[in-house]
């Protein structure tokens, strides 16, 4: 088939993570037309566009049009230069990307990172659907967040809106329960996510049982057992990472009074978030505030590359990106 440049309110989503780029094609309804995966080449700049090219150009051939492209990328992306900074996806960092596809693929693009296209996904037709505002809030390995408005997603001045995982912990909170002043990969200190996230809760119990190996802890779900069973230690720390965990919620209701949030990330499947973390953020709020739903994720890890696809029909998006 020959490719139209009328794809009648398709968008291709893509998803890019350390180990695979998935693609879908959503028609304006927001149903799967094509849905490809190929592993991601993330040691080569060049084998890494031409992949990503690649498996655009296949759904072109495949559904015969030319639909707008909505990437999520891992990192971020620095809003001066437009170079890309990546772990997951180390050939990346220090490049630029958009342009380069703009040329090669010739349509509208949009890019955002993963927080963002899963704050869109659950935003429209998910967890959040109905709701003003929503924060999408991902815990897992790290800690990082997208805002959507209105169904719009709100990126700010350096595209970062949102960035709540590399806010610094209250001095008081360290104090109260005797912490570290741990160091991020950012290069900061004393981010949330070192302390919140995933990898954070697992840090909380290795600092509370005083192991010399900083690589131990227990993860949430074996935590969670333990304090269950009655152990001490399991129940304290569990304790400390809800308030913890409470009060970057607090400062999330302070900063941008969310309609909604929704957890997205591996302690999204923690069900003692759901029952107890309102109350948790609650103290840490001036009496008479309310905490807004917080809400499990509707599409759970499956809403990336549909996030992205509706990135790519974000008239703010698609108005300055193209």
């Amino acid at each position: 088939m020959t490719p139209s440049d009328h794809p009648a309110g398709t968008t291709y989503g893509i998803d890019i993570g350390g180990t695979k780029m998935e693609l879908v094609a959503c028609d304006a309804q927001l149903n799967v037309r094509l849905r490809r995966r190929i592993p991601t080449p993330g040691g080569d700049y060049d084998t890494f566009v031409a992949a990503l090219a690649g498996l655009v150009r296949g759904a072109d051939q495949e559904l015969g049009m030319r639909a707008p492209v909505g990437l999520g990328v891992p990192g971020i992306v620095d809003a001066a230069s437009g170079k890309h900074l990546s772990a997951n996806v180390p050939c990346l960092t220090g490049r630029q990307l958009l342009p380069v596809l703009r040329t090669m693929l010739e349509r509208p693009i949009a890019i955002g990172n993963d927080c963002q296209c899963f704050a869109l996904s659950e935003a429209h037709g998910g967890a959040a659907q109905g709701y003003a505002s929503m924060f999408g809030l991902i815990i897992g390995t790290g800690a990082g967040a997208g805002y959507v408005l209105d169904g719009q997603l709100v990126r700010g001045l350096n595209g970062i809106a949102g960035e709540w995982g590399h806010w610094p912990i209250g001095p008081d909170l360290l104090r109260r329960y005797g912490l570290p002043v741990w160091h991020c990969a950012c290069g900061s200190q004393a981010c949330l996510e070192c302390y919140v996230s995933g990898t954070g809760m697992r840090r909380l119990h290795w600092h509370a049982t005083g192991d010399d190996d900083s690589a131990g802890g227990a993860d949430a779900e074996t935590l969670l057992a333990l304090r269950a069973a009655g152990d001490a230690v399991a129940q304290r720390v569990v304790a400390q990472h809800l308030d913890l965990l409470g009060s970057a919620i607090a400062r999330i209701v302070l900063a941008y009074d969310p309609h909604a949030i929704v957890l997205g990330g591996g302690l999204s499947r923690m069900p003692h978030l759901y029952a107890e973390l309102a109350q948790a953020a609650s103290a840490h709020l001036l009496p008479g505030l309310a905490v807004p739903p917080i809400l499990p994720p509707f599409f759970g890890d499956a809403g990336g590359a549909r996030g992205a696809a509706l990135l790519a029909r974000q008239p703010n998006l698609i108005a300055k990106d193209s």
